[in-house]
């Protein structure tokens, strides 16, 4: 059975590594249900999960990006390779979750968790400087690129509210195999695999524009 590990939301924090000047990326788990909901377009800093948002409002946020899932056991093998604990949310992901494989999931699966929340899956996350300085790690972007574990955005299609514990559970999964490590690979280092991805239709549509450019 997969289940949610934990539910976190952000801390606001100074961010020298880029010009925005504040991240929420510093995210912990919370204990009781936290309010799930459609943030709308990319460009106001909302996001799905109530009390937490982003700084970053051209990259981060919106619709596409409203919640991003991390499974525990990528963590661990992260974990065990860089010699150092790796806290739930430390990634700056909303969900960490157990028994699921995120990075194989299809775009456009749907997970329904706990009772009332359905999510779908959107894309991938794609490392930023943020990222790597938060983790203090020299090389971190061209590590975790290779590794091609990014982790998946989700978008909120049944609001509701959800909490450690929860189960999450695929009540869909389209009929490609277009899936978030593919996304990923095609968007990075693998840029021949966008053709690809026009098999996928909820992809967002800044990255179906890339796959046909490719493809022309």
């Amino acid at each position: 059975m997969a289940v949610l590990i934990s539910v976190n939301i952000g801390r606001p924090r100074t961010n020298p590594w880029k010009d925005t000047g504040t991240t929420g990326i510093d995210k912990r788990p919370v204990a009781g249900p936290v309010a799930v909901s459609a943030p709308g377009p990319k460009g106001t800093g909302e996001v799905g999960l109530a009390g937490d948002r982003v700084y970053d409002v051209k990259h981060h946020g919106g619709t596409d990006q409203a919640v991003y899932a991390y499974a525990r056991e990528d963590l661990d093998n992260w974990a065990a390779e860089l010699g150092r604990d790796l806290p739930d949310g430390v990634f700056g992901e909303n969900l960490t979750t157990s028994g699921l494989d995120v990075n194989g999931a299809l775009i456009g699966e749907r997970w329904r968790i706990g009772a009332q929340v359905v999510l779908e899956v959107a894309d991938p996350r794609i490392p930023c400087g943020t990222f790597q300085g938060w983790m203090e790690q020299a090389g971190w972007i061209k590590r975790f690129t290779r590794r091609a574990v990014p982790g998946a955005y989700l978008r909120v299609i049944e609001p509701g509210d959800i909490q450690q514990g929860d189960e999450v559970t695929v009540i869909d999964r389209p009929s490609h195999d277009v899936t978030v490590s593919l996304v990923f690979r095609a968007l990075t280092l693998e840029p021949d695999l966008l053709p690809r991805l026009l098999a996928a239709d909820a992809l967002p549509e800044e990255v179906k524009r890339r796959a046909r450019k490719r493809a022309t």
